[in-house]
Parts: structure tokens; C-alpha cells; sequence
């Protein structure tokens, strides 16, 4: 059997080509994958504990405290104590931040329309189910860049083996 016969081999193939296009195009605006999902994450959940951040992407406490001090050295998010936990910090994405994230959604959105023309709506649509039942089978985290496992030391398990700890 060839490479190209083994569907394996051409995720891995494609995911790497994608991935490598996105970081490229996400360099002038100064952000890494990492950086990108984070933002992403906290533009859904505003006001997040770094904690329950690290713990949602799977990221090491610490390796998550170096993430958002780049963020926030950079002036794209900012931390404050949370309201309902003394002990925590409530993150919150800044105005640089949202206008950062926007350029990098429309990179995004132009490498997927042209990473899927060859196919049609509803062949798009159909890969899109059938990548996500892989990713459920395989119990990846929702939303969570292999990147983030990989871009830093100190993170627990692999995609798919949720470990958390205290804080």
C-alpha cells in the first residue's frame, strides 16, 4: 500500500501543510498558533480563570502562565483578580487584542476556502462531519491546537488524555 492509499497519511500530510500555512500567515501579525487558540478561547470565555483556561486546553498551569504573560506583555489581554475567586486571575482579551484576532480569523478564513476548493459545499460540509467524529472517537479537546501541546514544555498528557491538577 501506498502513502497516498493510507487516509493516516494524508491527514498527517494535509494537517502539517495547513498548520505551516496558518503559522505563516499569522507571523506579520505577531502571533503563533498558541497565541491564536488562546485568544480564540478567551474571546468565548471572557473573564476565564487562567486555571480553567490551562484546564479546558489541556495546558500545563505553568506552561499557561507563560502564554498569557506574552499576551499581556504584548498588550493583548489583561488580568485582573477574579471576582469570585481571590486566589485567581480572570483574563480578558483588550481592544488590540479583538482587532488582532479579527485580522487572524480572516488569514484563516482565506487559507480554508482555498485549502477546500476543489470541493464543493457539500462535500466540504461532509468532511467536516466526518474529520469531527474522528476527533470525538479519538477524545480530542474541542477546539484545542495540537500546537499548544507541542510549542511548550511542562504540558500534561496528549490530545485526547485530559489530566488536570490544582492550582
Amino acid at each position: 500500500m501506498q502513502l497516498d492509499d493510507r487516509n493516516v497519511f494524508l491527514m498527517s500530510q494535509i494537517g502539517q501543510h495547513v498548520a505551516d500555512r496558518l503559522a505563516l500567515a499569522l507571523t506579520p501579525l505577531g502571533l503563533h498558533l498558541a497565541h491564536f487558540g488562546v485568544l480564540s478561547h478567551l474571546r468565548a470565555t471572557p473573564g476565564i480563570s487562567q486555571q480553567e483556561l490551562a484546564n479546558r486546553l489541556n495546558v500545563h498551569r505553568n506552561a499557561m502562565v507563560g502564554l498569557i504573560d506574552d499576551l499581556e506583555a504584548r498588550g493583548l489581554v489583561q488580568r485582573s483578580r477574579h471576582p469570585a475567586d481571590r486566589r485567581a486571575y480572570a483574563v480578558q482579551l483588550t481592544d488590540t487584542a479583538r482587532a488582532i484576532l479579527r485580522q487572524a480569523e480572516e488569514q484563516a478564513d482565506r487559507l480554508e476556502a482555498d485549502t477546500m476548493a476543489p470541493l464543493s459545499d457539500a462535500e466540504r460540509a461532509q468532511l467536516a462531519d466526518l474529520l469531527l467524529r474522528i476527533a470525538r472517537h479519538a477524545e480530542l479537546p474541542s477546539g484545542v491546537h495540537p500546537g499548544l501541546y507541542s510549542r511548550h514544555t511542562g504540558l500534561r498528557g496528549s490530545p485526547g488524555t485530559h489530566t488536570t491538577s490544582g492550582e
